[in-house]
């Protein structure tokens, strides 16, 4: 994977990606307009698809930080478009610029880094006591 390398993907906004979503408690009061919790969650995914040609059999990359500005609210029903770019590497993580857009332009942008595990090791290591 070459710097400057990226992905782009569309998605339309539903209903469950809306902050309102995340309520857990009738007390919680959240807008109806895209939660900054699955627009990162779109960042990553576009972070994850550009490396997958680089993840052997039995390895998946995984989340290691993320760091973003949620600069504009975006509706139910209106596209967003998800994009990565590849910065390089520090080590063993994969450094991304990452952006969301919608109709109004740049809706939100930062940073992720991301890391190759195997897959069997890491769900071991989630189970053990």
């Amino acid at each position: 994977m070459d710097i400057g390398s990226c992905v782009e993907f569309d998605y339309t906004v539903e209903e469950s990606d809306l902050a309102k979503a995340l309520s857990v408690d009738p007390q919680d009061d959240f807008p109806a307009v895209f939660a900054t919790s699955r627009m990162v969650a779109l960042m990553e995914l576009a972070a994850a698809r550009l490396m997958k040609p680089l993840l052997a059999v039995g390895e998946l990359s995984v989340g290691v930080n993320v760091t973003v500005n949620h600069l504009a609210a975006t509706l139910p029903g209106e596209t967003v478009v998800a994009k990565a770019e590849y910065q390089g590497r520090a080590g063993k993580l994969y450094r991304f610029d990452v952006a969301l857009y919608d109709s109004k332009g740049l809706a939100g942008e930062g940073s992720h880094t991301r890391a190759i595990v195997e897959t069997d090791r890491l769900i071991k290591g989630a189970q053990q006591d």
